[in-house]
């Protein structure tokens, strides 16, 4: 039998707002409810949510009245390109080489958890960010680590739960590097996002070892296919992961929260896409 139910004891498959950037938010949660999604992962940007823009309280009463109606859970995405400088993507972050430049990036996050908290999301994802002034790595992280003080704090106000997600190239790309933060920040709504494409190109074991280690800290997931040791985000069938012993692990663990699908370069074919990779995760599941 299927584990898609959101009101069982089943993971919920989800999509990224990010790979359909083409379409207006509205249209793309109508398109994620329709092939069979429950779960949305709202990339905040320009298009959807902007917490700068003026009609934002609007748009986020919008946004609760949508997800009610289509019955869907949230998480809150912050990997964005160009919303905080039209110049240079994903830039600031918590590791740029400004504290001020640090400080936008702690107050969009803290927007963020504002979003979670109003739209009652299962967490906020979020990343270091790369070393962009190529200061040596352990000044990359003593900045990492006062910018997520505060930001910490903030979510704990808000008891919003906070998912930090290991990414190629950047000053926190592996499980070691997260256990290596966690000696230094830490707090019990503190966990991960794990993008299983992430951990097939740069982990040496099987996905589903770190899975299983990392259970109790995994509050949302990502997937996509990806081929090892090439970070970039594939359909599925198009890399070189093994996915059903992924979604048997999950089912094991008895994985309760969203799957979401992360293909943001391929909005130019969204509805297709979307689909695609809804019945593709769905028959491996229904199988097990």
């Amino acid at each position: 039998m299927t584990t898609l139910d959101r009101n069982g004891p089943s993971l919920r498959l989800g999509y990224n707002t990010n790979g359909l950037s083409g379409h207006r938010w509205e249209q793309a949660l109508e398109l994620m409810h329709a092939a069979g999604y429950r779960s949305v992962a709202l990339t905040v940007d320009h298009h959807c949510l902007d917490p700068f823009s003026d009609a934002f309280p609007q748009e986020l009463d919008r946004m609760q009245n949508c997800l009610a109606r289509l019955g869907m859970t949230s998480v809150v995405e912050t990997g964005a390109r160009f919303l905080l400088d039209p110049r240079r993507k994903h830039e600031p972050t918590l590791v740029s080489p400004e504290k001020a430049q640090r400080g936008v990036r702690v107050d969009f996050l803290k927007r963020c958890i504002q979003i979670a908290r109003a739209l009652n999301s299962d967490t906020v994802s979020f990343w270091s960010g790369t070393l962009a002034d190529e200061s040596p790595r352990d000044v990359g992280f003593r900045r990492l680590v006062e910018s997520l003080a505060p930001v910490i704090d903030y979510a704990g106000q808000h008891k919003v739960r906070l998912a930090f997600e290991p990414e190629p190239g950047m000053v926190i790309q592996t499980f070691d590097d997260f256990q290596e933060l966690l000696s230094f920040v830490d707090a019990p709504g503190f966990g991960l996002c794990v993008d299983i494409g992430h951990v097939h190109c740069l982990e040496p074991e099987p996905v589903s070892k770190y899975l299983e280690e990392w259970q109790d800290r995994i509050f949302t997931i990502h997937i996509e296919d990806m081929i090892q040791g090439v970070h970039e985000h594939l359909r599925f069938g198009a890399g070189t992961i093994e996915f059903r012993p992924i979604l048997k692990t999950l089912q094991r663990m008895k994985y309760q929260g969203s799957l979401n699908v992360e293909l943001s370069r391929h909005s130019h074919i969204a509805p297709q896409v979307l689909v695609e990779s809804y019945q593709f995760l769905s028959r491996l599941m229904a199988d097990e």
